[in-house]
């Protein structure tokens, strides 16, 4: 099975479902409850499964839900093989997502450079460009 193919892409949809009906319904008390899979990819050979997951909070919280995590892989996996009738249960590993955190910081760094832009511009006589929140605003 080639890693893009039809099969392969229905196979990780499957098993994301399952993942994080797993984890929302673990009781280890170290997994956040705001955990998100955000996507799995699963080996053409089915024996190794990545799996990116964000936890919105801080560090610590990170942390210790990657720890808890790893420690509810066997349950996980279990939960996985009664779900899914595969020919094998993959292995999990889970890999942390910070892509939305980076993508929040960026956006406040363009918002931050925008209002400095604005603020110069004003400075020196010139017209301000409306923001995009505010355009917003205004078309209700």
């Amino acid at each position: 099975m080639r890693k893009n193919s039809n099969k392969n892409k229905r196979i990780n949809g499957e098993v994301m479902k399952v993942i994080s009906e797993a984890i929302r319904y673990s009781k280890d008390p170290r997994i956040s409850p705001f955990v998100s899979v955000m996507e799995v990819e699963v080996a053409p050979d089915l024996k190794t499964c990545k799996v990116w997951v964000t936890v919105m909070g801080d560090e610590e919280d990170r942390l210790r839900t990657q720890e808890g995590l790893k420690s509810a892989s066997g349950y996980i996996r279990s939960t996985l093989a009664k779900e899914l009738n595969m020919r094998y249960t993959p292995e999990l590993r889970f890999i942390m997502d910070d892509s939305i955190e980076y993508a929040i910081n960026m956006s406040k760094k363009i918002d931050e450079v925008t209002a400095k832009d604005n603020e110069a511009r004003a400075a020196r006589g010139e017209e301000v460009e409306d923001s995009f929140e505010d355009e917003e605003d205004n078309e209700d």
